[in-house]
């Protein structure tokens, strides 16, 4: 069992930053795979960026060159460092860990991005 507690949003202008964290507790954190999720009202959840056990990190196409996913596993703690926010970055922001069958949530953070 892994348990994932995100924090770090908040209310940013646009062109602001963020730095949204996720600390997991259970087992092994450096042998899952982890990702950043988000949703936006009436929208479905969208992948934003993932991190491989082994460091690999893939990232959407919206979001490249703004945004940084990264791993501590001494901390067991995966990061999003977003930059350049847009208004439509607007969403709730979920943590993700898996691992074969296993997948884990978070309970979101929100990310608001406004003027």
């Amino acid at each position: 069992q892994v348990q994932l507690v995100e924090s770090g949003g908040g209310l940013v202008q646009p062109g602001g930053s963020l730095r949204l964290s996720c600390e997991a507790s259970g087992r092994i954190f450096s042998i899952y795979n982890m990702g950043w999720y988000r949703q936006a009202p009436g929208k479905q959840r969208e992948l934003v960026a993932g991190i491989t056990s082994g460091g690999s990190t893939n990232y959407a196409e919206s979001v490249k060159g703004r945004f940084t996913i990264s791993r501590d596993n001494a901390k067991n703690t995966v990061y999003l460092q977003m930059s350049s926010l847009k208004p439509e970055d607007t969403a709730v922001y979920y943590c993700n860990a898996g691992r074969l069958s296993y997948i884990y949530w978070g309970q979101g953070t929100q990310v608001t991005v406004s003027s």
